[in-house]
């Protein structure tokens, strides 16, 4: 995904749990042979995906080539449906979030985000994935950022606590 403009359009998919090493050999194998098929309109898309931390999949289209339509959106998702129904694993749950540490990849549920800042779990240096940006620029420059850097960090409440 090195050649490909920084405007391409991408989707990420995070997984509610990781990948095994052969299941992320296996998916990467069948998102090249996708993105090898994918066209819109009968036009070939410039397109690549990957598999990264075993635990996200990442596709990506040039669109300064070739569009991605309504239509090759669709057959992208019923790809990522299939891959969900493969391999047991729910990969459309928006309600995930991950981050990192020590070199390991952590999800859980929005719901308890309050409860993962106030325990000390996610601090405002962790690591987070934001799984909302649609740009490659996006994706080098703002997927993986701090936690006080994020929008998640908005949905907190900071306030300092004072126990009588």
């Amino acid at each position: 995904m090195q050649n490909f403009h920084e405007q391409s359009r991408v989707w990420i998919y995070l997984g509610n749990r990781a990948f095994t090493d052969v299941e992320a050999s296996d998916i990467s194998i069948a998102i090249k042979h996708f993105c090898k098929e994918w066209s819109a309109h009968g036009n070939n898309l410039k397109a690549a995906g990957e598999v990264r931390y075993n635990r996200f999949i990442v596709l990506m289209v040039d669109e300064t080539e070739a569009g991605a339509s309504g239509c090759s959106i669709d057959k992208s998702v019923h790809f990522i449906q299939a891959i969900e129904k493969e391999y047991s694993v729910q990969l459309f749950n928006r309600l995930l979030i991950a981050w990192k540490k020590a070199d390991e990849i952590h999800v859980a549920s929005m719901q308890n985000l309050q409860q993962l800042f106030d325990e000390g779990t996610i601090q405002p240096e962790t690591i987070v994935f934001n799984n909302a940006v649609t740009s490659k620029k996006d994706l080098d420059d703002k997927w993986e950022v701090a936690f006080e850097q994020s929008w998640m960090f908005g949905r907190i409440n900071r306030e300092l606590r004072i126990e009588n």
